[in-house]
């Protein structure tokens, strides 16, 4: 039970995270100050934490209780695997850069549900690089989110919605960089330890975003006020914690359930919109969330369904 709580707790910290956005948009500030905060909380919380466990390792050594497991893997990487891996980081900064711009032209509870297309981006994504036409389960799982994806951008049976088509175009390329991220980046040196390779990742991530966006926030005084606390908001339940919750609970919940529970962002994102920032969401477009997650959940339940059918009939 625990490890499903952490795994869900680690998808809502995500839903929280548009709110905050439009939150320090309000404040005045800029894009590259809200994502270079955010990643550069995440740069130090992610690396504290492998210091500390590399401390705890050297300790258990000192003390004669030599330990072989998971954690050799912080000093067995290359500088080749940690190029990788920061290489690997590019697409997260690409979909926060891309999602976030969309929130200064339409509303939060808009945004995250343009995000989430990349439920079916993925799948047709990977359809194309397989040559492999999706199951029929997965197809009506894509049609049932569509259908909500109507009914809760207000598109059917509310009006009222705001639609910018800037913001929608910068949701919709958001989704499809996620999307890739979630193909690829689980390939990328994959036996590197989950908190290593969180920290090695969000590390070039931050180098890609000064890139980008130099940190002149860094200089000029305005770190230290309001944006210090967005920053710190949006790099603990962003950047930091989210992966550390996954790293302890997908391991034992599985990929499949990890996939429902994590759709927990959707409804955390919309209910914030809600309460904090006072966007309009009525029962239809709650409706419309309710299809998706549905939509989501429906190929693992399936799966779940037919595993457990076959090992009572072993």
């Amino acid at each position: 039970m625990k490890y499903s709580v952490s795994v869900f707790v680690g998808a809502a910290s995500y839903g929280v995270l548009s709110t905050i956005v439009v939150l320090a948009y309000q404040s005045g500030f800029q894009l590259g100050e809200i994502v270079g905060t955010q990643l550069l909380t995440g740069v130090l919380l992610s690396w504290l934490s492998v210091f500390y466990i590399q401390k705890r390792k050297s300790a258990k050594t000192d003390g004669g209780r030599g330990n072989q497991g998971d954690d050799s893997s912080y000093t067995s990487l290359t500088w080749r695997q940690r190029g990788l891996l920061m290489l690997a980081g590019a697409p997260t900064v690409i979909t926060g850069l891309l999602y976030y711009q969309s929130l200064r032209y339409i509303p939060a509870s808009l945004a995250i549900i343009l995000l989430f297309q990349f439920t079916w981006i993925g799948v047709a994504i990977q359809a194309v690089l397989t040559c492999r036409r999706p199951g029929k389960n997965m197809l009506l799982a894509l049609l049932v989110i569509l259908a909500g994806t109507l009914l809760a951008a207000g598109v059917l049976g509310e009006a009222a919605v705001p639609f910018d088509r800037w913001g929608i175009l910068f949701g919709l390329l958001a989704a499809v960089s996620y999307s890739c991220f979630i193909l690829f980046s689980g390939r990328v040196v994959s036996s590197a330890h989950p908190i290593s390779r969180s920290a090695w990742m969000v590390t070039g991530g931050f180098i890609l975003l000064a890139i980008l966006f130099p940190p002149y926030f860094l200089f000029n005084g305005s770190l230290w006020g309001p944006l210090l606390l967005f920053g710190a908001l949006l790099g603990f339940f962003g950047a930091f914690l989210p992966p550390l919750l996954f790293a302890i609970g997908v391991p034992h919940v599985g990929e499949g359930m990890a996939g429902i529970l994590g759709a927990a962002e959707l409804p955390v994102a919309v209910l914030m919109s809600s309460l904090v920032l006072h966007e309009p969401v009525g029962e239809v477009r709650w409706l419309g969330v309710a299809l998706i997650l549905a939509g989501v959940a429906l190929p693992e339940l399936r799966k779940l369904r037919k595993r457990s059918n076959s090992s009572l009939a072993s």
